[in-house]
């Protein structure tokens, strides 16, 4: 008997694989609409679903890491949680197949799939990428970068190395989009702190250096608020090159296409992401880019648009027709946006399919885009008119992710969180010992040698 097939005989059994914004509401919803005589099954690798949005200031402190999750727990009472990765999808089969971190891998059975498992970081054979730079999709790699860089910091304000110390206080951002402006504007705030509190530093000594191919940066907002926030970076000392390739960065050693040639301690890497291995590699159809290819309805279909029973997806894995743009042939950005929005059109889809009732079409005006460059200072573009910067643009950032956050739980830590900051300051210790929680214990555990054996 397979995990899924365990429940209520008779319902169909619905399989939702991910637990990013489109998995856990799509779920959500289900659950909702169905209760709980509803044979509902969700896969993740990880026990909570994690708000990506929060993630430059979870690299920064200024929001706690366990803040920014949502426990499927708490999100998901009444739906069935499988904490495993999936590894292949057999659509054919109706069933995929999961891998748990400890124990044999096994079959999850299915009549309905909801194929939403996101993106993963996008990397070119740069050499030295693979080895040295660093992500930040998950709020693992977030806590990650925020310790390193603190590291860092502790490390060179007590070296007499000037070269070391060069390079431990300079950092490198590859990739001039969201993801990458946020986080260095967040984590750049979160250096000057910390750099000030060593009298052996200044400033001035810390470095960073960002490496973007096009010619801007920022490409989601209108050009005039993207020059705006390059001109903001720049006047923080920041190096921005554009029409700039990274060459390599191999053991941190970084070279770019235009001859700048460096050392860094750390390289982030956020030049794009692709849609996740395990659908392109599935049976399902998807696109030249890999995501899976959807109708507006939500539905998986074939080249020629005919629909494939039982399959659905949306999400940064899918192409999803973007039906509100002025063009044709646009697809609906990947974001969260977005997801949370899809995922109620595709929960009641299902539905509306097994109860032989009628579809709809995913339809959604894109209510703006806001972009974070730090404590503070931001950029937004509103409902295709409004346009704000600085100080509004920044509260206009935090009040909408606020909102969109799963659970009044997160909500209100969150909020405590940025009061508690504003108050006592940002907290600026580093927690990099619990990568490596059990090394003092391992080091007295072991026995010790003999004083003649130790001698000889």
């Amino acid at each position: 008997m397979s995990a899924a097939s365990s429940s209520v005989s008779g319902a169909p059994r619905i399989v939702v694989l991910g637990g990013g914004s489109l998995g856990l509401f799509t779920a959500r919803r289900l659950r909702k609409r169905l209760g709980r005589g509803a044979r509902l099954t969700l896969i993740d690798s990880n026990p909570y679903m994690t708000y990506l949005p929060f993630l430059p200031e979870t690299s920064s402190g200024a929001i706690g890491g366990r803040d920014v999750v949502a426990p499927f727990t708490r999100a998901l009472p009444g739906v069935n949680v499988i904490q495993a990765k999936v590894t292949t999808i057999d659509h054919a089969a109706r069933k995929v197949t999961v891998q748990p971190s400890e124990g044999d891998a096994f079959d999850v059975e299915y009549d309905e799939v909801v194929v939403g498992l996101g993106s993963v970081s996008r990397t070119l054979p740069i050499p030295g990428v693979a080895e040295f730079a660093v992500g930040v999709k998950s709020v693992e790699e977030a806590l990650a970068l925020r310790d390193t860089v603190l590291d860092n910091i502790f490390v060179a304000a007590h070296t007499a190395d000037p070269a070391l110390r060069q390079r431990l206080l300079t950092f490198t951002f590859v990739g001039g989009g969201f993801a990458g402006i946020e986080i260095l504007g967040e984590v750049e705030n979160m250096a000057r702190a910390a750099v000030r509190k060593q009298p052996s530093l200044k400033e001035s000594d810390l470095r960073f250096v960002v490496i973007e191919a096009m010619g801007r940066i920022l490409p989601e907002l209108p050009l005039d608020l993207a020059e705006y926030g390059l001109a903001h970076l720049r006047s923080r000392g920041i190096e921005v090159n554009l029409e700039t390739f990274l060459s390599g960065c191999v053991d941190g050693h970084v070279t770019t296409s235009t001859g700048l040639e460096y050392e860094s301690d750390v390289v982030v890497w956020t030049a794009g992401v692709k849609a996740n291995p395990v659908v392109t590699e599935s049976d399902l159809p998807t696109d030249k880019m890999g995501r899976l290819t959807v109708s507006a309805t939500l539905q998986v279909v074939d080249e020629d648009g005919s629909v494939v029973p039982g399959a659905w997806g949306g999400g940064d894995c899918a192409a999803v027709p973007d039906l509100a743009a002025e063009e044709e042939g646009k697809f609906c950005p990947p974001n969260a946006q977005h997801a949370v929005r899809e995922a109620v059109v595709l929960a009641d889809n299902i539905i509306a399919t097994a109860q032989g009732g009628a579809v709809r079409e995913y339809r959604h005006k894109n209510l703006g885009v806001v972009a974070g460059f730090g404590l503070h200072q931001g950029a937004a573009h509103l409902l295709g008119a409004i346009k704000l910067k600085g100080w509004f643009a920044w509260m206009t950032h935090r009040l909408y992710h606020v909102y969109a956050m799963p659970t009044a739980s997160r909500k209100i830590r969150i909020v405590a969180g940025w009061l508690s900051a504003s108050l006592l300051r940002r907290e600026l210790t580093s927690l990099s010992a619990t990568r490596n929680p059990d090394a003092g214990f391992r080091e007295y555990a072991t026995p010790a040698k003999p004083k003649e054996e130790a001698k000889g």
